[in-house]
């Protein structure tokens, strides 16, 4: 049985409460891949900012006829023959051509870019490279903070929060490095839906509730 530490931790631990909302949303991608896209033909899909870990149980991988990109600011490490990985900038993606991919997929990675201004470039270059986009996002008013799972911490001053998570073991029941306190300080700019429909225009936004609260958003037009 998973403790309280496991429960609380990242979604990259498999017994955390992140990674059973994270299993839960690539189910919901997957079906409305499955509902879109042939398999009779290559399909083509870029994730920005993703981890050959997190599609180590798609069901996306069983299909030879799909592959997926991972880019990142360093490269990320894969074996898996349908994956690959690219070093590159999710705000300027000079590699790729206009629609070069089938579809663009990202979870979590949007909120990392300092500024609203940065964001609006990463947008313009999904929905430039991509034909279709499924965008995830923690939502900025769900009461949780999602990444230090502080309750209204995306409100607090920010030497608040420094000290919250780096004295006291509040934040996942342990104690940030400062360091690391910092950067996310620095790079974290939380998103709500309003924003969300400016940076994907015409887009869906499929909201993934806990407790009838939106905890977070998904911009897509796979409908």
């Amino acid at each position: 049985m998973p403790s309280l530490v496991d429960f609380f931790s990242s979604s990259d631990h498999p017994q955390s409460l992140g990674h059973k909302f994270r299993a839960k949303r690539l189910q919901t991608f997957e079906s409305l891949f499955f509902k879109n896209f042939s398999l009779d033909k290559p399909v083509k899909i870029l994730d920005v900012g993703g981890t050959a870990y997190f599609w180590k149980n798609s069901q996306l991988l069983i299909h030879p006829n799909i592959h997926i990109t991972l880019l990142n600011l360093q490269l990320e490490t894969t074996s898996h023959a349908s994956l690959s990985s690219m070093q590159g900038d999710a705000t300027d993606m000079k590699e790729f051509e206009d629609c070069q991919f089938d579809l663009v997929f990202s979870n979590s990675v949007i909120e990392h870019l300092y500024t609203f201004e940065n964001q609006q470039k990463m947008a313009a270059e999904i929905l430039r490279v991509g034909k279709t986009h499924f965008i995830q996002t923690p939502n900025l008013s769900f009461p949780i903070e999602a990444h230090y799972a502080l309750p209204f911490a995306q409100y607090m001053p920010r030497s608040l929060v420094f000290f919250l998570l780096t004295k006291t073991k509040l934040s996942r029941f342990q104690k940030w490095d400062p360091v690391d306190a910092e950067q996310y300080l620095d790079e974290i700019r939380l998103l709500n839906e309003g924003e969300m429909r400016v940076l994907f225009p015409g887009s869906s936004i499929l909201k993934e509730k806990v407790g009838g609260l939106t905890k977070s958003l998904t911009a897509h037009n796979l409908d």
